[in-house]
């Protein structure tokens, strides 16, 4: 069996309480004043406008931007795995490795393999969450060829449409949001390979790092500042 340690599982404890609870916090009426839903805000803008604007070259070049960082954070996603996975080739490696550091602890065959499968689960959850991002930038694209032209832009059929591309836009940000969120939480999870206290010192400080930015960061008061004036 694993049999892993009290503090083992009390660090473990905190490092999902800390992802699923900022994601909720982030994601729900607290995260409004954030810097995502600031963000998110200018999609329906960026819908709105695009209905009066005869060329659209430049709406299509924005969202194959998108598209391409979505694609290469899933392609990374997918690199991340067979890393992990290719690390259990190694594992007697990497034991003596962890043992020989000085807050590593004594850690079995057993519990390192978990260890990484659970970080493999990590990477496989950002993948979903990029490759649907990425699919649904691919939505939007349809969406922007198929917008009303100049002349309908501002009836009532018009203002739907670009209320629901912006809505289509957003979600697709919500779901690259999480699978990066992934990403940063999955560097809070390798300090279990060394120990318990480096998993919660590590999670704390991944934790810290992104609220700073989205609530206390210098982009974040740009855009303040910006709606002040």
């Amino acid at each position: 069996m694993l049999n892993f340690s009290a503090f083992d599982l009390a660090a473990l404890a905190w490092f999902i309480t800390a992802w699923v609870g900022y994601a909720v916090a982030i994601e729900t009426k607290y995260g409004r004043s954030g810097l995502n839903s600031l963000v998110n805000g200018y999609r329906d803008t960026w819908m709105q406008r695009l209905l009066t604007r005869e060329m659209r070259m430049v709406d299509g070049q924005v969202t194959a931007s998108l598209q391409n960082g979505t694609a290469f954070f899933a392609s990374t996603s997918l690199i991340a795995i067979g890393g992990t996975l290719t690390l259990l080739r190694s594992t007697d490696e990497m034991l003596q490795l962890v043992a020989e550091l000085p807050f590593g602890t004594v850690t079995t065959r057993l519990q390192w393999e978990a260890k990484l499968m659970g970080l493999a689960v990590i990477f496989a959850y950002a993948f979903f969450k990029f490759a649907w991002s990425y699919r649904l930038f691919n939505y939007v694209a349809i969406m922007i060829g198929a917008a009303p032209p100049v002349a309908e832009h501002d009836t009532p059929a018009a203002k739907v449409f670009a209320h629901r591309a912006g809505a289509l836009c957003s979600d697709a940000g919500r779901h690259f949001n999480r699978g990066q969120r992934a990403f940063f939480f999955a560097l809070g999870y390798l300090g279990w390979f060394i120990g318990p206290v480096v998993l919660a010192a590590t999670t704390t400080g991944v934790l810290i790092v992104m609220w700073r930015r989205q609530f206390a960061s210098a982009s974040r008061r740009a855009f303040l500042e910006t709606e002040a004036h």
